[in-house]
């Protein structure tokens, strides 16, 4: 099954709430087929963007939402071709599995035979050929969740819009369906914005991603770009765990608190910084003799696949050093740690 989709454009899209701005004027362009995750905090204006791409908000004064060549602006989501998964869900209890997915099409008059095809395809799709006829109140949270993805899919929109779908089922459902829809989303092709605040469902799922913080856009870029290339603390600190080195530049060293780290190739960025920033998985520990740092650990957390080590003294603040899952070290153990030339970050 693969769906028409469209290319979405926001220019100057902003939006106010009884005197609030709750939205800054944003310019966005979403490719035809792609999936944008936009990603941030509660309240950071990435469901307000959602709903107006919808129609079920509309930008203030100035603000123009097109699909492909065509303004929507004005038009209500009953009219744009889009499909929608909300947090809820929001299916029809009093109907069986195949009675909500063809709610739409019953809706839109489409002819009983093309109606029934329509859904067996879908039903298939979602592996729920054997829940058909069971009521909604009969499935599992995760069925449920296929069943409103196969609901908004079942009217063929131009757009699927997804606001955080996953939030209310266990971890490990989460992580099983987040695969899953991945896995679906590019086999369809479509037009996807999906609103996360999980960064692990922001990685999977996005061909790009867009922070979001106080109403504003941070930084756009493909999962790696943003988790490897934040563009400011913000994005830094929201995606993902980093550390901070502070100290003083000193023939091409960063010069801290327990000893001197070879500063990035590429300084242009970093010419002037005091304090740069790295991932936990890119320092190792090494002979303290040799090690670039030197500290002692403060406390371990056993992660399963890896160990979380805290080590004080290297640096002015504690450093977080993720090694491979065996290593088991008693608090107060003097270590070395090394850090990846060129995973050094310098940020505005």
């Amino acid at each position: 099954m693969k769906l028409a989709s469209v290319p979405i454009t926001l220019t100057q899209c902003a939006k106010t709430f009884r005197g609030t701005r709750v939205l800054e004027p944003l310019d966005l362009q979403i490719g035809a087929g792609e999936t944008l995750v936009l990603l941030g905090p509660s309240g950071c204006g990435k469901t307000t963007t959602l709903r107006m791409i919808a129609g079920l908000e509309t930008p203030d004064a100035g603000g123009r939402i097109a699909f492909g060549d065509e303004d929507v602006t004005a038009l209500p989501i009953e009219k744009r071709q889009v499909g929608m998964v909300f947090q809820s869900y929001a299916l029809f209890p009093n109907l069986t599995v195949r009675g909500n997915i063809g709610y739409g099409l019953k809706i839109k008059r489409v002819p009983a035979e093309t109606a029934r095809q329509r859904v067996d395809e879908l039903l298939a799709m979602m592996r729920l050929t054997a829940h058909a006829d069971k009521p909604i109140d009969q499935l599992s949270g995760g069925q449920r969740q296929r069943v409103a993805l196969a609901r908004a899919l079942a009217v063929q929109p131009r757009v699927l819009l997804l606001d955080e779908p996953l939030t209310a089922l266990d971890a490990r459902l989460r992580d099983t369906l987040r695969s899953e829809m991945n896995t679906l989303l590019r086999e369809l092709g479509i037009t996807t914005v999906y609103v996360t605040h999980d960064q692990a469902e922001a990685m999977e799922l996005g061909d790009r991603i867009v922070v979001m913080s106080a109403g504003r856009i941070e930084q756009i870029g493909s999962p790696r770009e943003i988790y490897y290339r934040p563009a400011n603390r913000t994005v830094a600190q929201f995606v993902g765990t980093i550390n901070r080195l502070a100290g003083e530049q000193r023939d091409g060293m960063l010069t801290t608190a327990g000893g001197a780290v070879p500063l990035p190739s590429n300084r242009a960025r970093a010419s002037a910084a005091q304090e740069f920033f790295f991932r936990p998985e890119d320092a190792y520990l090494a002979d303290p003799a040799s090690a670039q740092l030197r500290g002692s650990i403060e406390s371990t957390a056993f992660l399963g696949e890896r160990t979380r080590l805290t080590i004080g003294g290297a640096a002015p603040d504690p450093l977080l050093v993720d090694v491979a899952g065996r290593v088991e070290l008693a608090r107060g153990t003097p270590v070395g740690i090394s850090i990846e030339r060129d995973a050094l970050i310098a940020l505005s």
